[in-house]
């Protein structure tokens, strides 16, 4: 067999093979059934009155602590909840109470390389698990990017933002753990779930 007709059996193949594929596609994304048909169940609103749900999770009236920072900034943690995958979410508000805007330290994404390439965010936070003598920072997904609240760049006077810390979740047996933020006070959590 000569190079010339093996190349030219070799670019046919390939050919046939998209065309294939392309048909497959497009068969795929075919209707395939009754397009008028309606979805037949709906979403109906809660029944109960009162005030409307939290948007973060797990979210109570009174904060699991308050912890005061720099410039009349106050972070408030409301939730610290364990999930069955083994995760542990910190949910929070950070509030200015200061009189004027107030450019969120960068010094609160703490000072490991990998975060500090992502931009501003609260991946300097920490949890401290006092019994199992470990401390726990912050997740980080494939490329490095904290799995934490992101682009704080400024909060205006009286302003509170929704803020998250993922972790990993210390051992079942642990039901408090410390919190830290670098140039926030520390303070004791309880852990949920």
């Amino acid at each position: 067999m000569s190079i010339r007709f093996t190349t030219k059996a070799h670019r046919g193949m390939v050919a046939l093979t998209v065309a294939a594929g392309l048909a497959l596609g497009v068969a795929g994304c075919g209707s395939g059934g009754d397009d008028d048909k309606k979805p037949e169940a709906t979403a109906s609103a809660p029944s109960k009155s009162g005030s409307d749900p939290s948007a973060q999770e797990g979210q109570t009236d009174a904060p699991l602590a308050e912890m005061k920072g720099p410039d009349g900034l106050v972070l408030q943690v409301t939730s610290a909840v364990r999930d069955s995958g083994g995760f542990l979410t910190v949910n929070g508000t950070m509030k200015n109470d200061g009189a004027k805007t107030v450019v969120v330290p960068a010094v609160l994404r703490g000072d490991e390389t990998e975060i500090v390439r992502h931009g501003r965010s609260l991946g300097g936070a920490t949890l401290v698990d006092s019994k199992s003598k470990k401390r726990y920072y912050v997740l980080r997904d494939t490329d490095g990017r904290p799995l934490t609240t992101t682009d704080l760049t400024s909060i205006k006077s009286g302003e509170s933002v929704p803020v998250f810390m993922q972790f990993p979740s210390p051992p079942t047996g642990t039901s408090e753990v410390t919190f830290q933020l670098p140039s926030f006070a520390t303070a004791s959590i309880q852990i949920s779930g």
